[in-house]
């Protein structure tokens, strides 16, 4: 997969790069961050350039992971948003996991539910997903927060689905369906009633 570019009204979502490093490794300090996300720890310059310069290229060239770097339009990073590719896009599972982070001073702004609104719309047109997952470690509300405006459904709480810093630990999981936002999906699906 190419890597792409997307634009909302405040902001633009673009492939990390070189100039990145320094404020993925600043922002990546932040005690919240390292207690909600698997990030290194501690997370220096070289843990910084291994996501940079190594990940998330590598993603984009296997089609396995697509990660975009969050930054307002006067060039601030805001966050990291991407997909994690469940299953092959390209046959009838068509299914990815919807994760981010934002950087502490850009929290409550919107910022993170306008970027993943942007991705989750590229997710369903551009890669034709059909089902995103959303999973975070039980009580991470702030996380749940962000799911929920975007309209994914709770499906509920798994049992020690996340390993983390040596522990397993139970997650919500959630869901969204191109039906959910309005738009169709090409293989047929056929709810439980």
């Amino acid at each position: 997969m190419e890597p792409t570019t997307l634009s909302t009204g405040r902001l633009l979502l673009r492939p990390f790069d070189d100039r990145d490093v320094e404020a993925v490794r600043s922002a990546c300090q932040d005690p919240e961050i390292m207690r909600w996300i698997p990030v290194p720890d501690p997370y220096g310059r070289k843990e910084a350039e291994e996501f940079v310069l190594g990940v998330n290229p590598a993603g984009w060239r296997e089609d396995t992971m697509y990660n975009f770097g969050v930054f307002t339009k006067s060039g601030d990073l805001v966050g990291s948003m991407g997909l994690v590719r469940l299953a092959q896009l390209r046959t009838p599972e068509r299914q990815a996991e919807l994760g981010f982070w934002t950087v502490k001073e850009q929290r409550r702004k919107g910022y993170t539910v306008e970027a993943g609104r942007a991705v989750v719309d590229w997710a369903f047109t551009s890669l034709k997903a059909e089902r995103l997952e959303w999973v975070a470690e039980v009580g991470n509300e702030a996380s749940r927060s962000v799911a929920l405006r975007l309209g994914f459904a709770m499906e509920g709480t798994q049992r020690a689905r996340i390993a983390h810093r040596g522990t397993r630990r139970d997650a919500w999981v959630a869901t969204l369906l191109p039906l959910d936002v309005g738009m169709t999906m090409e293989t047929p699906y056929l709810p439980a009633r």
